[in-house]
């Protein structure tokens, strides 16, 4: 069964940059897609990106197209968000999860969140 733990979250400016770091352990990541989702305080969780298992397809919400982009390094058994420009409205709880496919409604696994929070 996977397990997934995200990493690299923190405080930062508007106009920063962070990347988080979704580590997978148990079984290798080429099986899965990974999307990447946040949560804001009083809001519905929402999907942010996703990479397909092949890397031939990636994804992006709209409010974060130019400004973040999602990799992944298999020998690692990691995928990454990369966030540049952030701005407040980027703050929230970032979550990574395993699905068969981008869009899939079933997840295999989610890691525990990783806090973001974009504040002068």
């Amino acid at each position: 069964q996977v397990q997934l733990v995200e990493s690299g979250g923190g405080l930062v400016r508007p106009g920063g940059s962070l990347r988080l770091s979704c580590a997978a352990s148990g079984v290798s990541l080429d099986y899965y897609a990974i999307g990447w989702f946040r949560q804001a305080p009083g809001k519905e969780r929402e999907g942010v990106s996703c990479i397909s298992k092949s890397d031939k397809s990636t994804y992006y919400e709209d409010s974060v197209k130019g400004r973040f982009t999602i990799s992944r390094d298999n020998a690692k058994n990691t995928v990454y968000l990369q966030m540049n420009n952030l701005k407040p409205e980027d703050t929230a709880v970032y979550y990574c999860a395993a699905e068969m496919e981008c869009g899939s409604p079933v997840y295999d696994a989610w890691g525990q969140g990783t806090q973001v929070t974009v504040s002068s």
